[in-house]
C-alpha cells in the first residue's frame, strides 16, 4: 500500500508539472485572434489522429494516441520554438526537457515516456510517422483557420513539413486540401496589402 501511495503522489506531482503545457503558446493563433497553447494543439491533434487512425488497421490505435499526448510535453520546460527559428539543437533540448519533466515519476514510468517520445522525435515506427505527419498537418490546418497577423508567412506553410506528409497517399491527399487552405489564406492577405497600398 505505501508503494502504491508513493506512486500516486509521484503521478499527481508530474501532473503539476505537466500542467505548464497548458500556458505554452506557440506561434499560432485561434480563430479567436489568441495565440494557441502546445496543449490545445496536442488535444486537436489527439482527436486528428483518433479519427485518421481508423483508416490503419494494420497500426496501433493506442499506440498513435500514446505518441500524440507525449509528442510537445518536452515543451512545458522552455517553450515552443517557431519552426522557421528551429535548429538541429531543438531536438537534444526538448529531450533534456522531458527528462526534467519526468523527474518526480518512478523509474518505469519515465523510461515509457521518454521511449514514446523518442519514438515520435525519430519517426521509429509507423505509428510515429503517421503522427508526425499529422502533427505538421494539424498545426497547417490552425494557421489557416485561425486569426494569423498581417505579417504571419504563409508561403513558408506551403513547404512545411513535406518531409513527412509525404507519407503515403491517404496523407498527402489531407496535405493538399489544407496546402489549398493555405493558398487562399495567402491570396486573401494579398489582396488585402494591395489594398491598403492603393
Amino acid at each position: 500500500m505505501e508503494q502504491s501511495e508513493s506512486r500516486i503522489y509521484s503521478i499527481l506531482d508530474f501532473l503539476r508539472r505537466a500542467e505548464g503545457l497548458k500556458s505554452t503558446l506557440r506561434t499560432t493563433w485561434m480563430r479567436s485572434g489568441r495565440q494557441e497553447s502546445a496543449a490545445e494543439h496536442s488535444w486537436r491533434l489527439c482527436l486528428f489522429a483518433m479519427l485518421v487512425s481508423r483508416l490503419y488497421p494494420e497500426l496501433d490505435a493506442m499506440r498513435i494516441m500514446q505518441l500524440c499526448v507525449v509528442h510537445d510535453l518536452g515543451e512545458t520546460i522552455n517553450g515552443d520554438i517557431p519552426a522557421p527559428e528551429q535548429t538541429e539543437s531543438k531536438s537534444g533540448q526538448e529531450r533534456d526537457d522531458m527528462l526534467d519533466l519526468l523527474r518526480p515519476l518512478p523509474g518505469d514510468m519515465q523510461g515509457e515516456m521518454l521511449s514514446l517520445w523518442e519514438e515520435y522525435e525519430y519517426a521509429s515506427s509507423p505509428e510515429a510517422r503517421v503522427v508526425k505527419a499529422l502533427d505538421k498537418i494539424e498545426t497547417l490546418l490552425q494557421q489557416a483557420q485561425g486569426a494569423c497577423p498581417d505579417t504571419f508567412d504563409y508561403s513558408f506553410n506551403l513547404n512545411y513539413g513535406n518531409k513527412y506528409t509525404g507519407l503515403d497517399e491517404l496523407i498527402e491527399e489531407i496535405r493538399s486540401a489544407v496546402d489549398e487552405e493555405t493558398r487562399c489564406c495567402l491570396m486573401a492577405r494579398d489582396r488585402k496589402r494591395a489594398r491598403t497600398q492603393a
